[in-house]
């Protein structure tokens, strides 16, 4: 009757399972991190939104001015040139109309004057020579770039914020504000067809979600690895 000799210790799949765990515990603890720096964000944007309107420039020499209130003053901004952007607005299919504001001393700005419906087909009227002194309140907001899945713009009509390009196509001259001011007062307050409003932030934090899922797959792993060594540990062959 022999007995076999008991098994080596698993060394290579004790690596692998370790490597495998500290890559698990790393997402888990990144997503933890993340839901902070979002915590942070939607503070910080409940907080800029409580504020009293300033104006522009006092605004943009805090440190972090996004979601700001602020009190601007464009010339000619009620007949300024315009583009088109493709949104919806509480369910309600239509566009946002943006136009550039000449900010002195510093670059140009483009201001969102709000939102048109898909059923009205009038516009405000553009004047290019028009320099009357335009005051409206607004929320500060940077520019996200558009995704590599954003239709590109047809003319004046686009279907992504694309700052830049709609200053090129609002022949704007000279560098672009990284920021624009959604107008929450009209520009053109005897055409009531113009919505202006500032879009709610759109933020989500599912992070703590991802965090669980991450710090379960590493438990699972645990279990499933100490499992596997006790079976492995403890085989023997058959008595012969």
């Amino acid at each position: 009757m022999t007995v076999a000799a008991r098994p080596r210790f698993p060394v290579v799949l004790t690596v692998l399972a370790v490597l495998l765990l500290g890559a698990l515990l790393a997402l888990g603890v990144w997503q933890v991190q993340r839901m902070q720096w979002k915590e942070g964000l939607i503070t910080g944007a409940e907080a800029a939104a409580d504020k009293p309107p300033l104006p522009l420039a006092e605004v943009l020499k805090v440190e972090n001015p996004e979601f700001r209130r602020v009190i601007l003053t464009c010339r000619g901004l009620s007949a300024a040139p315009y583009v088109e952007l493709q949104s919806i607005e509480n369910s309600d299919a239509g566009v946002r109309l943006v136009s550039a504001c000449a900010v002195e001393g510093g670059p140009t700005l483009l201001v969102d004057r709000g939102f048109v419906a898909a059923d009205i087909s009038a516009r405000p009227s553009v004047k290019a020579d028009d320099t009357m002194p335009v005051v409206i309140t607004g929320v500060l907001r940077r520019s996200p770039a558009p995704s590599a899945l954003t239709p590109p713009p047809a003319g004046n009509h686009f279907y992504g914020r694309d700052a830049e390009a709609m200053a090129r196509a609002l022949k704007v001259e000279g560098p672009i504000s990284p920021f624009t001011v959604f107008a929450t007062t009209s520009t053109n307050p005897d055409w009531q067809a113009l919505k202006p409003s500032a879009p709610p932030a759109a933020f989500t934090n599912n992070h703590l979600g991802y965090a669980l899922t991450w710090f379960g797959l590493a438990a699972a792993l645990i279990a499933f690895y100490v499992v596997l060594l006790r079976r492995r540990m403890t085989r023997k062959d058959s008595v012969s």
